[in-house]
């Protein structure tokens, strides 16, 4: 998906005014071990990142966006709910949980996202033998790389300022 997002940009030449970065995270399950090290290492710039947005719930359709921000962010984020309506994704959901991997930059008070799918299939497969590519609906897997596209290219061209909520850093996450 997020690949598929950098190319739909591209396609579009659309050209944002903040940089959009695409991640490759690496080892979560067994301690988050790319998510703090990345963090770690973009420590100094992290009032720079604007945003984070995380895909990792497999393809299933889209539903919406899950928002890690307090409720006067959901209005400013409306507008983009409003756009993905008319593909069935408007839901914008305010959760603590936007994906493990980003929680380093969620806790150093970057807004973190992470589209809502729907589950149903994810957990027949997930970390299992059968857990391959063929399983995915390739439709649905565009529906999700338009959501994030349109949500990474609203946050990329976006005025207004999200809250940032610093959070104390959690020994676990050390």
């Amino acid at each position: 998906m997020a690949i598929e997002t950098a190319q739909i940009l591209k396609q579009l030449n659309l050209q944002p005014e903040r940089t959009i970065r695409v991640v490759a995270w690496m080892a979560e399950e067994i301690g988050i071990f790319g998510g703090k090290a990345y963090a770690k290492q973009h420590a100094a710039e992290m009032g720079n990142h604007f945003a984070a947005i995380e895909t990792d719930l497999g393809a299933g359709h889209p539903l919406g966006i899950n928002v890690c921000c307090d409720g006067a962010s959901l209005k400013i984020l409306q507008p983009i709910a409003n756009v993905l309506e008319t593909s069935g994704a408007g839901v914008l959901r305010s959760s603590e949980e936007t994906g493990a991997d980003i929680i380093p930059l969620k806790v150093a008070g970057v807004p973190t996202f992470s589209p809502i799918q729907d589950l149903r299939k994810y957990f027949d497969y997930h970390h299992t033998a059968a857990d391959t590519l063929d399983k995915i609906d390739p439709h649905e897997l565009q529906e999700n790389a338009a959501v994030v596209d349109v949500l990474a290219h609203a946050l990329a061209t976006m005025q207004a300022e999200l809250p940032r909520e610093p959070q104390s850093v959690p020994d676990w996450l050390k």
